[in-house]
């Protein structure tokens, strides 16, 4: 017999069967059972380890099942030929020091993140009630797969609702529900076609960036000015699709006038190319009345329009749209019919009670209160205590700033500075295509999560991080 039952040990808490199983094929991985071996049969096995014959047969199928081992009739159990290298273990690997096992991520006393929301502000009792409801009345159906475009009910107040809000005109039909917009922009980058030459806002969103380069597809970075999109370099690049951010531009922050969107509108039509306009926080402003969304002024079906609740509502909720001009509809039905629906139908019918009862719009005005009275206490802070030594860009809309800063630093210094007080500011570097190391450093503060107690003590510590 071999070498196999000495070293065997019961263990308690693991069943048996796996004990042996796991035992035998780690002798297997290390080389101690070699090809052609022969295992024990299970009645002398059984009489070793004073263990029922069952269990070793449970143990040997499951090794033979992974094919670890085979049996032959009248012969018994062999170990099968396997390639060594894939077992394989590297002993020179490094482990980290105890000093270094031990380190803890930073615990930041504010967090300027631009992606947190105001979670205070979220109706937890309305939505857990509407949570209950929709399972009570939809009984089962919300426990089966789900229209592929997202629930009906959901596609038309989206549609009512940004239709009275951002001027959209669009039919239900011509929106997509999805887990994000990542997932949405791959799921566009397939309908329009990686053929296409794309291009994107420099600086601009980087996880959008991202996703084109995943999608294979060519980007051409167009360079802004105090308006957006420069649009004479738009034409020179070639380009025939077009992302951008009009109502409150990543990370500047500035909102696309009029003019320039109709210039965008024009070189759409003239390409016969698309505009894929991401309204991603356009709920929120401060100065000025809004401005109709690009998908509203466009007369010719060259916009695409996306939508997401997770700065409305809850990040983790997962919900975003998309609005497709009439001709990828028509691509979308042909082509993506086995596409099916990413979100979960209880949270679209969940998100559709809530805003078919009203609930949304009075939520909305909840959080624009909350978010104007937390943008004023930023920009009062940074009068107060920064003063003349830094510069604030993008204030008009949004949940978030960039700040100038002058102090001689690197954008990595700045980090660290703010670092060593516990506050935790964001960099402008990974936006950009290519980023000049030598330009007056700029650091993204997101206030949405933050109270405006937060806010002060935040700008206080950061004064004394880079002026002191």
């Amino acid at each position: 017999m071999l070498e196999i039952t000495p070293m065997f040990e019961i263990e308690k808490g693991v069943p048996l069967y796996i004990q042996l199983y796991t035992f035998i094929k780690e002798e297997i991985q290390k080389g101690n059972l070699k090809a052609g071996d022969k295992l024990p049969s299970k009645r002398k096995l059984s009489t070793h380890l004073r263990i029922s014959q069952n269990t070793i047969e449970t143990a040997y199928e499951q090794l033979q099942a992974e094919g670890y081992v085979q049996s032959k009739p009248r012969k018994g159990i062999f170990v099968n030929q396997l390639d060594e290298d894939l077992f394989h273990r590297n002993e020179s690997v490094t482990l980290p020091s105890k000093e270094e096992s031990l380190n803890q991520p930073i615990s930041y006393k504010v967090d300027f993140s631009h992606g947190k929301t105001d979670l205070d502000g979220f109706p937890n009792s309305i939505w857990r009630k509407l949570t209950i409801q929709s399972l009570q009345d939809e009984e089962n159906l919300l426990f089966f797969n789900g229209e592929r475009q997202g629930e009906l009910g959901l596609r038309k107040e989206i549609a009512s609702y940004l239709f009275q809000s951002r001027g959209v005109r669009c039919l239900p039909e011509q929106i997509v529900i999805g887990a994000g917009t990542q997932y949405l922009l791959g799921l566009l980058t397939m309908l329009i076609g990686r053929g296409n030459v794309f291009s994107m806002e420099d600086p601009g969103f980087h996880r959008t960036r991202q996703v084109f380069q995943d999608q294979g597809v060519s980007i051409k970075p167009i360079t802004l000015d105090k308006e957006g999109i420069h649009i004479s370099h738009l034409k020179e690049s070639g380009a025939n699709v077009t992302y951008v951010t009009p109502s409150h531009q990543f990370p500047n922050g500035m909102v696309m006038p009029i003019a320039r969107r109709m210039e965008l509108l024009k070189w759409a039509e003239e390409t016969e190319g698309y505009v894929i306009e991401d309204d991603y926080d356009g709920e929120f402003r401060y100065k000025g009345k809004p401005i109709p969304s690009l998908q509203g002024l466009d007369n010719k079906n060259r916009v695409i329009y996306l939508g997401t609740f997770s700065k409305s509502l809850i990040p983790s909720i997962r919900i975003s749209y998309i609005i497709l001009p009439n001709d990828l509809v028509e691509k979308y039905n042909c082509h993506f019919r086995l596409y099916k629906q990413t979100v979960s139908r209880l949270h679209q019918h969940t998100l559709y009670l809530f805003m078919k009862n009203g609930h949304w719009e009075r939520h909305l005005n909840k959080m624009r209160t909350s978010y104007r009275r937390k943008h004023k206490a930023l920009i009062d802070a940074i009068e107060k205590y920064l003063g003349d030594k830094a510069v604030i860009i993008g204030e008009e809309s949004g949940l978030h700033i960039l700040l100038k800063v002058k102090n001689g630093m690197t954008e990595s210094e700045i980090i660290e500075s703010a670092q060593s007080k516990k506050v935790k500011v964001y960099p402008t570097s990974v936006y950009y295509e290519e980023y000049d190391a030598k330009s007056v450093p700029h650091v993204l503060l997101g206030f949405g999560g933050l109270t405006e107690k937060e806010i002060e003590e935040g700008i206080m510590l950061l004064k004394d991080a880079w002026f002191s």
